[in-house]
């Protein structure tokens, strides 16, 4: 090689270990609205495409049962972490403010094929997710009710 120094610089970082990247479930205080939620019109629109033009293919969706059942599902809008490292789809329905006070009560990870997935639970039933190809284990035992601080996991 012609730069001894380059390769000086390659052969210590091929020997350095990966460091290990700490995220903390977010503040949905601070999460962002970045899509829109759905008309009344378009919900009732979507509706009759879904549950009654072809209700038989969805016979067994209970979803379809009724109007409001089906609106509770998709009267949804996606949000995302300060960061836009966490994404949730929170319900329209939920009052303004109502983010505001959320703490996080668990952490979990899951393999989805390759990818790893982070949630992190609130009340309300929000569920704010994190993907990536990265290795990672919730520190403690994921609980963080008691420790909102507490809700974070590893990742390399």
């Amino acid at each position: 090689m012609k730069h001894p120094l380059i390769a000086l610089v390659l052969t210590l970082g091929a020997a350095l270990p990966a460091l290990a990247d700490t995220l903390a479930c977010p503040d949905p205080a601070a999460a962002v609205q970045v899509a829109t939620c759905p008309s009344e019109g378009e919900l009732q629109y979507t509706y009759t495409g879904y549950c009654g033009n072809d209700a038989r293919m969805y016979a067994k969706d209970e979803n379809c049962a009724d109007y409001q059942s089906y609106r509770r599902l998709k009267n949804v809008a996606l949000w995302e972490s300060k960061d836009g490292a966490f994404q949730a789809y929170i319900s329209c329905d939920l009052p303004a403010g109502a983010l505001k006070n959320l703490k996080p009560a668990s952490i979990a990870v899951t393999k989805q094929g390759k990818l790893t997935r982070l949630a992190c639970s609130y009340a309300e039933g929000i569920l704010f997710t994190h993907r990536t190809k990265a290795q990672c284990k919730v520190q403690d035992d994921g609980n963080c009710a008691a420790d909102p601080a507490a809700c974070k996991a590893s990742c390399d």
